[in-house]
């Protein structure tokens, strides 16, 4: 929390209810609210510093009085300016109550740990209350990365905020900011909008059939071989399938960021590569999802790529195997695989038919290497 604040400035009364050498019993008073004459902000400061007391009874007492204020006693403490701790140990104690949100950001003091926090737990009201403030936006650009990469914010809200940070030139850390920023540019923004919008709504709707039909702790693939070969959508995804086809491309890549492991499966094969990449990036994505789209002889070399950069990723032995036979993994990341796996596969693989050329010399030549040493 922040430590800005000075005991000094309370009134006689408050400063001796949070005194070391106070009785437990005047400070249990105090945390209970108990303090004749002292006004509401100084009323506040006590409670969140004895919130923060050694003495357990004592700081959860607090914490419920702080929770439980009378509104004539909020009112009154976000009537006057405040300081940033105060405003922190607020935000952290009201974070779901958009009226107070709403005052809190109002206030020129509230520091940039306490936004961030208020943004990573804002419920869809209060991501758009944030968000319609462009200057706090701009000047607090890690917000609109927690606003977006919070799943209860809405997807027009999180298109606007990246679209406001590409037109103000800032670059976002979000895993795949260039890919949602190159689709923003190519896609209309609607105007804000007091309710929700047909995206939102399809947003949600995405959301729940996810949530209907989302694989098991294993994970299966959302995806099978045909008669022929060719890698088709499984049944039971087809309805999920058929309405993230409906998603926009920025829609797309933010359930890419955001989603469950089926719908990453899913768009992890879309056609467009921006949402693809998104997927590669997620980080949310785990490892063995990497082995099943490391597996797929359909996924894009870009995404490959991706995987094969992932010092995360490579340290598992089965994506290494899987980029070094997979022939659409590029031949400068499959061949740093190549002295990673064991002798047993490389004398397997050397006679595969289903390894590229390339591939085959330099387990050959891997091979030489061992015999030599």
């Amino acid at each position: 929390m922040i430590s800005d604040f000075d005991p000094t400035q309370l009134p006689p009364l408050a400063r001796k209810a949070i005194a070391p050498e106070s009785p437990p019993a005047m400070k249990m008073m105090a945390a209970k609210g108990v303090l004749p004459g002292t006004k509401p902000p100084d009323v506040v400061a006590v409670l969140l510093l004895l919130a923060e007391s050694n003495a357990q009874d004592i700081a959860q007492t607090a914490r419920t009085t702080l929770r439980n204020l009378p509104q004539p006693v909020i009112d009154g403490a976000l009537g006057n300016q405040l300081t940033p701790w105060v405003l922190n140990g607020l935000a952290e104690q009201f974070f779901d109550v958009p009226d107070v949100v709403e005052r809190l950001l109002r206030q020129s003091n509230i520091a940039s740990d306490s936004l961030e926090f208020l943004a990573e737990r804002a419920t869809e009201r209060i991501g758009e209350l944030i968000a319609t403030n462009e200057r706090l936006m701009l000047a607090n650009p890690r917000v609109i990365e927690k606003l977006y990469m919070n799943k209860k914010v809405r997807m027009s809200t999180a298109d606007r905020l990246i679209e406001l940070a590409v037109r103000n030139q800032i670059e976002l850390d979000i895993p795949a900011f260039k890919e949602a920023s190159a689709a923003i540019k190519n896609e209309l923004i609607p105007e804000p909008t007091p309710e929700p919008s047909f995206d939102d709504t399809l947003f949600i709707d995405v959301e729940r059939i996810a949530t209907a039909v989302a694989p098991s702790e294993l994970d299966e693939d959302t995806h099978e071989a045909d008669d022929e070969g060719e890698e088709v959508v499984k049944q039971k995804f087809i309805p999920l399938y058929q309405e993230i086809a409906q998603m926009t491309v920025s829609q797309k890549i933010r359930r890419a960021m955001l989603g469950t492991p089926a719908e990453r499966l899913l768009l992890i094969r879309d056609a467009n590569r921006l949402v693809s990449s998104s997927v590669a990036k997620s980080p949310l994505l785990r490892e063995n999802e990497a082995v099943l789209i490391t597996a797929s002889r359909a996924m894009s070399d870009d995404v490959l790529r991706i995987i094969a950069s992932n010092r995360e990723f490579t340290r598992n032995y089965q994506v290494k195997y899987n980029l070094v036979v997979n022939p659409r993994t590029p031949f400068t990341f499959a061949s740093r695989m190549v002295p990673h796996l064991r002798d047993s596969d490389l004398k397997s693989l050397v006679k595969s038919k289903n390894v590229t050329s390339s591939v085959v010399q330099s387990i050959r030549q891997q091979l030489d290497r061992k015999k030599k040493d």
